[in-house]
């Protein structure tokens, strides 16, 4: 199997297995938020990060990430004794005369006190659910704990990996450590903070609140409401503006429209899901009408006041950013935070502030706090240098070709295993013939998207793709929008702004000569969340695409996650059945080409699914 760049090189194995004693190992720990991640970080070097959901197949997990720290320990040959220290991207004592003040001003539920306490609870014992977790005793564990703030492992993430020596920094998300948003100017490996937002003030608890009110009940929903935005018309604008406004450079939260800040937010676990109950006020209604439920019909009304939430929300983004170069004169932007996963808003950064660079980490929402938890320690808490840039997002696991061909095997299906050129050359064929294919390879990426390794593609030219893609394989809503993966050195020809961006961190204009020839993957107002691929960081995939421009003249494949309704697949045999029960034509994994339309392709699977649920 032809792998992206491996940072697990052979070297690296050597100087872990030789010379233990002179290096330090950090990992870092997302657990008790969203989407709970571990990351290893070795002598200022990231080796390996992966979120538990991968191994669990519970999507959002937010609970102790056991098996993922058991992947980083294996990725690098490791037992849990050789790690020096652990950080956990969570300090249940950060901002405490913050929170005290606002008991005493609010006087919250018994039951919200409650569930803060418990949640804390679980942060103070980590110790003891790390050995429980590893099947290991406490003796065993020798590192040094760091309970750290959740927006410094936000920002350490966002700037310390960044390529920038300095750098303004916006962290923006729902809310952790009693913080929604933090602004800061960032030089070496250290920063001066200017302003914080606090509880109940957030823009990503406005996002999440209209969210459910469009019938989008789960957690991380939000980028349902970003694909819908581009349908309506922003009709609802000025009623979302009472909900929240600018104050000085950052913004407050109209306390009207919600109750969190006297309910808190309701919060159940469903095997480790999250899943976030509503709180707006009634005021909400009489200012937006009745609530939709997820079983109802979308009209133009609930595509407006999409449309109307994104419309504010760049508002207030683009208000602090303004704000915060004023501040910072600086060049350079390192955004972070789940409100940073909002490609739309971060598309118009360059073009609507004086910014000119902007870095978004691959995991900017609280994924990414495991492997910013780890950096912080190794450059803020022990003073080491800067010498890692986080170029690529393949951190996750990897099966040999062998291992795709055993599983393909157990799965009694046929397939042809095909060197390189031939299977680049296959692929392509079959995507020009109409197929979807899935394409499973190297490491598996980090985060939200899937960028080449663990990815369904298609042909972008065709009309009909999108349909096909969302009613047949992923069994999704008809207006979700799919993603181009073009090659880097073509990007400027195709789009109206020519930014690098790796994890489709950023929507951006496709040029109006060009829609008609890539409508699988132009959205309804004329934009794509792109993804440049680079030569440097996968190789395979971007000479996949390169085969594909050479047929057709179209530098772009359709690009989007290998998954149906679940979390992306991690392993040869969770791909084959994610094949079998889809629509799906053709599975690649690895050197090995699965394809339906054999003739000797079992009866059994042969027949393909024709409706969507």
């Amino acid at each position: 199997m032809v792998a992206a760049q491996d940072p697990a090189s052979s070297a690296s194995i050597a100087l872990y297995n030789n010379q233990i004693d002179l290096v330090m190992n950090i990992i870092g720990i997302n657990a008790y938020h969203g989407d709970a991640s571990a990351a290893l970080v070795v002598d200022g070097q990231l080796v390996a990060a992966v979120e538990e959901e991968r191994f669990n197949r519970i999507k959002h997990w937010a609970g102790f990430p056991s098996q993922s720290i058991q992947y980083c320990l294996n990725v690098a040959g490791l037992t849990i004794d050789a790690i020096d220290h652990i950080a956990i991207s969570f300090n249940p004592r950060a901002n405490l005369s913050k929170r005290l003040k606002f008991v005493a001003s609010h006087r919250p539920s018994a039951r919200a006190i409650l569930d803060r306490l418990k949640r804390q609870g679980k942060a103070l014992g980590l110790e003891d659910q790390l050995a429980e977790g590893l099947g290991v005793k406490r003796s065993d564990i020798l590192a040094k704990f760091h309970r750290i703030e959740h927006h410094q492992t936000h920002v350490a993430a966002g700037y310390l990996l960044s390529p920038f020596n300095e750098s303004a920094v916006l962290s923006v998300d729902g809310m952790g450590d009693f913080t929604s948003t933090m602004t800061a100017h960032a030089q070496g490996t250290t920063w001066k903070e200017f302003d914080r937002v606090y509880f109940p003030h957030s823009i990503g608890f406005l996002y999440s609140t209209i969210t459910m009110f469009l019938g989008f009940p789960y957690y991380g929903d939000e980028y349902k409401v970003m694909g819908l935005a581009p349908y309506g018309k922003p009709e609802f604008a000025n009623e979302i503006r009472k909900m929240i406004r600018p104050k000085g450079d950052t913004f407050e939260l109209n306390l009207d429209y919600f109750v969190h800040h006297k309910t808190g937010v309701k919060m159940k676990w469903n095997d480790g899901a999250p899943i976030v109950e509503p709180f707006h006020s009634h005021k909400l209604i009489e200012l937006l009408g009745p609530m939709r439920t997820k079983e109802q019909e979308m009209t133009p009304r609930h595509d407006n006041i999409a449309k109307s939430l994104q419309v504010v929300t760049e508002e207030i983004i683009l208000h602090m950013l303004n704000r915060l170069h004023a501040k910072t004169k600086s060049d350079n932007l390192c955004m972070t935070g789940g409100v940073a996963m909002n490609s739309v808003a971060n598309g118009k950064i360059t073009s609507q502030t004086p910014f000119k660079n902007v870095y978004i980490p691959a995991g900017a929402a609280d994924n990414g706090t495991s492997f910013g938890a780890a950096f912080y320690v190794w450059n803020k808490v022990l003073g080491k240098p800067r010498s890692f840039v986080q170029d690529h997002a393949y951190w996750g696991c990897e099966s040999t070709d062998a291992e795709c061909a055993f599983a393909i095997t157990d799965a009694g299906l046929p397939f042809d295993q095909l060197e390189e050129t031939k299977l680049i050359d296959q692929t392509t064929d079959l995507m020009l013939d109409g197929n979807v294919v899935g394409w499973f390879q190297g490491r598996m990426e980090f985060g939200a998207r899937a960028l080449g390794n663990r990815s369904l593609i298609a042909d972008p030219r065709r009309t009909d793709m999108r349909d096909i893609i969302n009613l047949r394989i992923k069994f999704r809503e008809r207006f979700r929008p799919f993603a181009p993966s073009i090659l880097e050195e073509h990007a400027s020809e195709w789009f109206e702004i020519d930014e690098a961006t790796p994890y489709m961190e950023k929507v951006f204009p496709i040029r109006k000569e060009k829609h008609e020839l890539i409508p699988a993957v132009t959205h309804v107002d004329g934009s794509g969340r792109l993804q440049t691929v680079s030569i440097k960081t996968n190789p395979l995939y971007h000479a996949l695409i390169t085969r594909f421009y050479e047929k057709t003249g179209v530098p772009i494949v359709l690009n989007t996650s290998l998954n149906e309704n679940e979390p992306v697949v991690r392993t040869p045999a969770e791909a084959i059945s994610c094949f079998l029960r889809t629509d799906m034509d053709v599975l690649v994994l690895g050197n090995c080409l699965i394809n339906r339309h054999r003739t000797d392709f079992p009866a059994k699977h042969a027949k393909r699914a024709c409706s969507a649920p």
